[in-house]
């Protein structure tokens, strides 16, 4: 049984990752959340306290850190939670002696270039503005979108630094739009739309991963005709096969 901790179980793709692993099994799931989660061994505490969360990550193998400040701004929300938070996780786990951290990084880390040709007439729905062929945006670009899109890029940092300081594995996974429908629901999420069974086989996917596979950063969308993302690089690295589309919701 592998043993994996989840941050921010309580959120939408934490309860659908664990809805996932625990209808494959053979993972021994517990949560680290500031509320409680039914089903699960789960440690209350807040992630910016790295005393206070230490015990969840004794004798884990992996922790996928979901756990996040969405918000557009309050600076002291991102430092506390995306900033001094994301440091910590990374620290418990080298601490614990866990393999890997699984990071949920964010399309917001390149979403910048939604504002410049061709990105923004696809975006928009302005398809016949769009090129036939377009460059899809590579997991060695960044281009951020407000403070939440730079914590992420200092998150996936973390990572690369915990990797070669100390030999932690860190995957990052830079996370499409992941609705409660299931489904696009406004414009843009026609070219970002990530469905939840596309984000629990990427995050299944990164938590099996081979041990020696100790850093990537990498695009999960679903398989979308105007996607701009880059997805092929986690289909060769990873094994990553969307299952689903935007396309029939246009």
């Amino acid at each position: 049984m592998k043993k994996v901790l989840i941050t921010g179980m309580s959120g939408l793709i934490g309860g659908v990752l664990k809805d996932h692993l625990q209808a494959l099994g053979g993972y021994e799931l517990s949560a680290l959340n500031r509320r409680p989660v039914e089903g699960v061994e789960c440690f209350q505490a807040d992630i910016s306290d790295l005393a206070a969360i230490k015990p969840a990550f004794a004798g884990k193998d992996v922790v996928v850190h979901l756990a996040a400040y969405l918000g557009v701004d309050a600076w002291d929300q991102h430092l506390a939670t995306n900033v001094v938070g994301t440091y910590n996780v990374y620290e418990a786990a080298r601490q614990a002696g866990l393999k890997r951290v699984v990071f949920a990084s964010s399309g917001a880390v390149v979403s910048g270039l939604e504002r410049v040709p061709p990105y923004e007439a696809i975006v928009s729905r302005r398809y016949e503005e769009a090129p036939q062929e377009w460059a899809k945006v590579t997991h060695e670009t960044v281009d951020p979108i407000g403070i939440y899109g730079a914590a992420k890029i200092w998150g996936e940092s973390l990572g690369r630094h915990f990797s070669d300081e100390h030999g932690l594995s860190s995957l990052c996974v830079r996370i499409g739009r992941v609705t409660a429908e299931n489904r696009p629901i406004a414009g843009r999420e026609f070219s970002v739309y990530l469905s939840q069974r596309d984000i629990a086989q990427m995050l299944q996917k990164c938590i099996d991963a081979p041990d020696d596979l100790k850093y990537g950063i990498f695009f999960a969308t679903s398989n979308n005709k105007w996607g701009y993302r880059d997805i092929e690089h986690p289909r060769r690295v990873l094994g990553y096969e969307p299952q689903d589309s935007a396309d029939g919701y246009l």
